[in-house]
């Protein structure tokens, strides 16, 4: 940390700061160095407390940059609330206010233009600091000192430069000990929420794996409504049906009414949806155009115009152009996958998608990750896996299962029974233990089903063992 003075003194026409930048871009700022600890690590190397032209971010700033010479570590968010409560006993009562009122309005606040704030304010800094070495290097030029001179902008020019290592196991000792809340969204499926922790947080990627005409896009849609119903925004990305028929299954969904029914109840759909708390955004694409790329393209246009996205649905992924031409078409959706998640970390949402089964699963009574069409690996970046299984006896009877194939935060490979009447977009995952049959004479009863499902998996289970032998 440095103050910019020449010949040990600043008059105000030398003065600079950020003041040309705004409050709201030092405000940002501030909380990026206390949330940000390689950031911070970075611009201290050429950050003058003077640039804040506010003295109540000056003082915050300060207490940052104390506190981490003191102790060695960067302080954590609760760490900070602790010290501005009790060591502002300096500053007078208006000063104290302001730090505290600003610190209440960014503490669970996210910073949409980090990037550009960085680089701005770090490209700022850095000018500053090697003026100071100019204007030092001319003092040297007088006494013929060039190894000091080259010396003196050789390390102007160093400092400030991207310093992040990763993660420092004793800088940030904090952060391992910071609550990290994954804001997750429900399926609207009680058993299946309870089992991952309310649902799919952000940064995460769900896979839904069905055979074809097994209704992965009908879960798509019904997850989507309920991520619309708690107020979310939900972006829909269809590459198979029209953005109208997909924004009918929604109607049918929300409304509880027959798909086949929907022309002539318009004015009844509109009163039923319009009060939803969330927004819907449907957005189709032929089949095969889109990449990753262009869905990532597009979530950049709705940022842009303040449209902040909390979940996206990809109906299905394996339908995407590979944003990358591979020899195999396996490497091309371990790729395609890839990208998802990578795009769900970029934007702070959860992603949902489809993947297709191979023809083993197409009257299969429990869909395992070995029936996944082409590509088994694309598996390992997903966080949550369910497959939809309906034979033909099932979808009489409006029956299935669902199979929870993978979960990274919670127990897998169980098996829920579910009713799902494709005819208004109706899917519910049952108890085990009670299970609901539309025509109890033409299905087995609940015990009878569990217990043949439990055989057929224990003989799953045998037969994959004398594979791997």
């Amino acid at each position: 940390m440095y103050n910019t003075m020449v010949g040990g003194s600043m008059t105000n026409n030398d003065k600079v700061d950020f003041s040309r930048f705004g409050k709201s871009f030092q405000e940002s700022l501030c909380q990026l160095v206390l949330q940000d600890r390689p950031f911070a690590d970075q611009i201290s190397e050429v950050l003058d407390y003077n640039f804040f032209e506010l003295k109540y971010l000056q003082v915050f700033i300060k207490k940052i940059f104390s506190y981490r010479d003191k102790y060695g570590v960067h302080p954590s968010p609760k760490i900070m609330l602790t010290i501005l409560r009790s060591d502002l006993e300096n500053e007078n009562d208006a000063i104290q206010k302001q730090i505290r009122d600003y610190y209440a309005r960014i503490y669970d606040q996210d910073i949409r233009d980090s990037k550009y704030i960085k680089d701005t304010s770090l490209e700022f800094c850095k000018k500053q600091k090697l003026k100071e070495a100019m204007l030092k290097s001319v003092e040297l030029l007088q006494n013929s000192s060039f190894d000091e001179i080259a010396k003196t902008i050789n390390d102007a020019l160093i400092l400030g430069s991207d310093n992040d290592f990763g993660y420092d196991y004793f800088k940030d000792f904090e952060a391992r000990f910071q609550f990290k809340a994954r804001n997750p969204i429900g399926t609207g499926w009680k058993e299946m929420d309870d089992i991952c922790k309310g649902g799919l947080g952000k940064g995460e990627l769900g896979v839904v794996i069905a055979p074809t005409g097994a209704g992965k896009s009908m879960a798509l849609v019904h997850i989507g409504a309920q991520a619309v119903k708690a107020g979310k925004t939900v972006v829909y990305y269809t590459l198979e049906l029209q953005d109208t028929v997909v924004g009918g299954r929604f109607d049918s969904c929300l409304t509880g009414l027959p798909l086949n029914e929907l022309i002539p109840l318009k004015e009844q759909i509109y009163e039923m949806v319009k009060d939803v708390p969330g927004q819907l955004i449907i957005k189709e694409y032929p089949t095969r155009s889109a990449s990753t790329n262009t869905i990532k393209a597009h979530l950049e246009k709705l940022r842009n115009r303040g449209v902040e996205v909390d979940m996206v649905l990809v109906d299905y992924a394996d339908l995407l152009r590979p944003a990358s031409v591979q020899r195999e078409r396996r490497h091309e959706l371990e790729n395609t996958y890839e990208d998802l998640r990578g795009m769900a970390q970029e934007f702070k949402m959860c992603l949902w998608t489809a993947s297709q089964t191979n023809r083993s699963g197409l009257n299969a009574e429990v869909i395992t990750m070995e029936s996944i069409s082409e590509a088994f690996n694309k598996c390992f970046v997903a966080d949550f896996i369910f497959s939809i299984s309906r034979t033909i006896e099932d979808k009489v009877v409006n029956g299935g299962r669902v199979f929870i194939a993978k979960n990274r935060n919670g127990p897998d490979g169980l098996v829920y029974p579910i009713f799902m009447d494709t005819s208004n977009v109706s899917i519910k995952v049952l108890p085990p233990a009670t299970e609901e049959t539309l025509n109890a004479s033409q299905a087995p009863s609940s015990k009878e089903q569990s217990q043949h499902l439990f055989d057929k998996y224990k003989k799953f289970k045998k037969q994959g063992a004398k594979k791997n032998v």
